[in-house]
C-alpha cells in the first residue's frame, strides 16, 4: 500500500522485454568467446575489445559463485623510516597483483599481439587494501594495466606505505622490529575475492635485498608471510594475506656517539677513587665529571627514542650511570667529613671497632695498626747532678733543699707541657681509629662500586647481545 492507499502492482515483463535485455547480453555473452580481430594490429585489438569495457563495473567472472583469485606480490624498495613516537613504518613497495579476466581473450598470432596496455578505469580492479595504511599514498599514480591474451589482468603501481606498526623500542639501539603487512579486500568477502600468494617470501626477501636502494638506519632482515580467515561462517569472511617485514636498527651510530662517550666518562669516575679521600680536588673533579654528563645527555638527547610504551633499556643505562656518579661524589663528601673531622668526634663504639675495623678492615686489607707515643725524657733536660758540683756543708743543705723544691716545682710545669705537646702534636686514640674508619669505608665502597657497574654492565650487555642476534 502506497500512503494515499493505493496498491501498486508489478506486471511480469513483456516478451518485447526480454528481446531487449537479451540484445543487451549479446555483446557480453560473445565477449566471453575469443575476440576476432580485423587485422594483427593493436587499434584492430583495441576495437575489439570495446564491448569488454561496458562490463568494467561488474566482478569479471561468468557465474557469481566463482571467486576471482588475485595473486598478489610486492618488492620492498627502501625503508623510509621509523616514528617511534607515532608508532609508523614507512617504507617504499612496488605492488604487483594478478587476476583473471573471464570476459575476454584472443589469438595473438590474429591480433599481433599477446597483451596490450590499456587505461585503469577502462577495468575492474579488486578493492584490496592495506589494513594498516595510516596515511595517503603519495607515490605517483600509474594509469594503465596490461591484459593478457589469455584474460589474465597485471596491475603493477608503486606504494608509499606508511602502517602502524607495534614497537618495542626496550633494547634500542640494538631493537629488532616485526610489522605486518595485511593485504585484504575491504568490501568483498573470501566466497568473491581469494588473495593468492604470488612467490614466495624467500624470493619477496631475496629481491628485496637486491634492489633495495635506501635503508638508512634500518637493515631488512626477512619477509615471511601467513593467511587466514576472518569471519564466523564462510559465507560471511574474508581472506586476509599477511607479510610480517622483520627491520634492524643499524647501531653503530649510537654506540660511537652515545655509548662510548659514557663508558669513558664513568670510567674516569671509577679512577678518580685513586685521590686521596681527604683532598677537596676529589669532589671538585667527581662535580665537574657530573657537570659534564649532564650536559652531554642534554645535547644528545635528540638521538633517543619518543614514546610512551615502554622505557628503553638505554634509557636506564644513562640513568644508571649518573647515579653511580651522584653516589661517588656523595661517598666521597662523606669520607672527607669523616677524615677531617675525627679529632671533634665522640670514642668510638665497640660495635663499630669490631665491625668495620676487626672485621671489614680485615676484608679489605686495612687492618688497625697499633700506635704508641714516645716518652720524653726528662734526665735529658736536667741531668743529675753529682758530688762534685756545688759548695759543701751546711750551706750546701740549704741550696740543696732549695734547690730541690724549685726542681720539684719545675717538674710538675714540665709535666704539664708535655701532657699539652703530647695532646696537640700525637692524636689520640679515638681520632686515630675514626680515621683508618674512613680509610676502610672508602675502599669497601670503592670495591662494592666496581662489582655494581660490572654486573650492571655486564647484564644490559647480555640483553643487547641477545637481542641483536635474534
Amino acid at each position: 500500500m502506497t500512503p494515499s492507499g493505493t496498491t501498486l502492482k508489478c506486471h511480469p515483463p513483456s516478451a518485447g522485454l526480454y528481446l531487449v535485455w537479451f540484445l543487451a547480453l549479446i555483446p557480453a555473452l560473445s565477449s566471453a568467446v575469443d575476440v576476432n580481430c580485423s587485422e594483427p594490429n593493436q587499434p584492430a585489438l583495441l576495437k575489439a575489445l570495446n564491448p569488454l569495457f561496458n562490463l568494467s563495473s561488474i566482478r569479471p567472472v561468468m557465474n557469481l559463485t566463482t571467486p576471482t583469485e588475485v595473486t598478489t606480490s610486492f618488492t620492498m624498495y627502501g625503508i623510509l623510516g621509523v616514528d617511534e613516537k607515532a608508532q609508523l613504518l614507512e617504507t617504499y613497495i612496488w605492488l604487483h597483483y594478478w587476476w583473471n579476466n573471464e570476459f575476454v581473450s584472443w589469438d595473438p598470432v590474429q591480433c599481433g599481439s599477446d597483451k596490450i596496455s590499456l587505461p585503469r578505469t577502462k577495468f575492474w580492479v579488486p578493492d584490496i587494501v592495506i589494513n594498516e595504511f595510516m596515511d595517503e599514498n603519495t607515490a605517483p599514480p600509474v594509469p594503465y594495466v596490461y591484459l593478457h591474451s589469455d584474460g589474465r589482468v597485471h596491475d603493477a603501481l608503486p606504494v608509499k606505505v606508511v602502517s602502524s606498526c607495534n614497537l618495542d623500542i626496550y633494547t634500542f639501539p640494538f631493537d629488532v622490529q616485526n610489522c605486518t603487512l595485511t593485504f585484504n579486500s575491504y568490501l568483498h568477502y573470501a566466497m568473491d575475492i581469494q588473495i593468492v600468494l604470488g612467490k614466495s617470501a624467500e624470493n619477496i626477501t631475496k629481491s628485496s635485498k637486491r634492489v633495495m636502494t635506501t635503508m638508512g638506519e634500518w637493515e631488512l632482515l626477512e619477509i615471511s608471510t601467513s593467511a587466514k580467515y576472518v569471519g564466523k561462517d564462510k559465507s560471511a569472511y574474508t581472506d586476509e594475506l599477511i607479510f610480517h617485514v622483520s627491520v634492524r636498527r643499524r647501531a653503530t651510530l649510537y654506540v660511537v656517539n652515545l655509548l662510548i662517550p659514557s663508558c669513558f666518562l664513568i670510567t674516569v669516575d671509577l679512577f678518580s677513587f685513586l685521590l686521596p679521600p681527604q683532598a677537596v680536588d676529589r669532589s671538585a673533579f667527581k662535580m665537574t665529571l657530573i657537570l659534564g654528563y649532564t650536559v652531554f645527555l642534554l645535547i644528545m638527547n635528540d638521538l633517543l627514542p619518543i614514546t610512551g610504551n615502554t622505557i628503553p633499556l638505554i634509557n636506564v643505562f644513562f640513568s644508571l650511570c649518573l647515579a653511580l656518579m651522584v653516589a661517588s661524589l656523595l661517598e666521597t663528601i662523606l669520607i672527607t667529613n669523616l677524615l677531617n673531622g675525627s679529632s671533634d668526634f665522640a670514642p668510638m663504639p665497640h660495635w663499630v671497632r669490631v665491625i668495620v675495623l676487626q672485621f671489614l678492615g680485615c676484608v679489605v686489607c686495612l687492618p688497625l695498626k697499633p700506635k704508641t707515643p714516645k716518652d720524653i725524657d726528662l734526665k735529658s733536660v736536667f741531668p743529675k747532678k753529682t758530688a762534685d758540683d756545688g759548695p759543701s756543708g751546711a750551706t750546701r743543705s740549704d741550696v740543696e733543699g732549695k734547690t730541690l723544691q724549685e726542681l720539684r716545682s719545675l717538674g710538675k710545669d714540665l709535666q704539664a707541657i708535655r701532657q699539652r705537646v703530647e695532646n696537640h702534636l700525637v692524636p689520640s686514640r679515638s681520632s686515630e681509629e675514626w680515621i683508618q674508619v674512613g680509610f676502610i669505608i672508602d675502599r669497601l665502597l670503592f670495591g662494592l662500586y666496581i662489582l655494581f657497574i660490572s654486573v650492571s654492565f655486564v647484564t644490559i650487555i647480555i640483553i643487547w647481545v641477545n637481542s641483536y642476534s635474534q
